[in-house]
C-alpha cells in the first residue's frame, strides 16, 4: 500500500519515518560524541560529516511533511482518553518543530565556521543561510539546546509507542512497521 489510509501508514510514510529516525539517532549520538570525546584535531572533519547528514535530514523532513499533508493520517485507536489523544497530537507537533528547529540552527551554525560546511553526504552544494561568524556562539548554543530537547522528545515518543504496544495492546506501533496487513473488516451477514 502506497498511500496512507485511515487505518494504516503507507510504505513511503513508514520509510520516511524510519530513515529519519535512524538519521536523528545518528546525529544526536554523533553530535554528543564529537563535542565531548573526539580528539580536538579531528573535530572539524566530524563537524563536516555531521552537517552533511543534517542537510539531508532537513530535506527528508520537508519530504516527510509534504507526504503527511498529502495523505490521511491514520486515526488513533478507540478507547484512548482525551488527554492521550491531545498528548499524541502535541507530541507529534513538538517533534516536527524541534526536528526543524535543530536542523535549521545547525544549518545556520555550519555557515559560521572559518571554512563553511556546505556539502551534503552526496557532495551536493548547500547554500549557507548565515555567514557572519559573529553569530557562531548564538547558533552553537541554540543548536545544542534544541538538540537536547529533541533527544528528550524522542525518548518520550519511543516510550509512548512502547506503552501503546505493551500496555495498551493496540496497533499504534505495529502499523508504523513494515509487513502489517490492512485490518480485515467483517461484512454484515446477508439475509437469505
Amino acid at each position: 500500500m502506497v498511500r496512507n489510509t485511515a487505518a494504516l501508514w503507507g510504505w513511503p510514510a513508514k520509510l520516511l519515518h524510519w530513515i529519519a529516525a535512524v538519521a536523528i539517532l545518528l546525529l544526536l549520538g554523533h553530535g554528543w560524541w564529537m563535542t565531548h570525546l573526539a580528539a580536538r584535531a579531528d573535530r572539524i572533519a566530524h563537524y563536516n560529516g555531521h552537517a552533511a547528514l543534517g542537510y539531508d535530514l532537513l530535506a527528508l523532513l520537508v519530504l516527510r511533511l509534504l507526504w503527511r499533508w498529502a495523505n490521511p493520517v491514520p486515526t488513533l485507536p478507540d478507547g484512548l482518553q482525551p488527554w492521550e489523544r491531545m498528548a499524541a497530537r502535541a507530541g507529534h507537533i513538538a517533534l516536527y518543530l524541534f526536528m526543524f528547529a535543530a536542523s535549521l540552527t545547525g544549518w545556520a551554525l555550519a555557515g559560521t565556521f572559518r571554512t563553511p560546511m556546505n556539502k551534503d553526504i552526496f557532495g551536493v552544494s548547500v547554500p549557507q543561510i548565515v555567514s557572519d561568524r559573529a553569530y557562531h556562539d548564538l547558533f552553537e548554543q541554540s543548536h545544542f539546546i534544541l538538540s537536547y530537547l529533541l533527544a528528550a522528545l524522542v525518548v518520550v515518543h519511543v516510550a509512548g509507542a512502547l506503552r501503546h504496544h505493551f500496555l495498551k495492546h493496540n496497533d499504534v506501533l505495529r502499523r508504523m512497521w513494515f509487513g502489517l496487513a490492512a485490518p480485515v473488516v467483517a461484512l454484515p451477514a446477508r439475509e437469505s
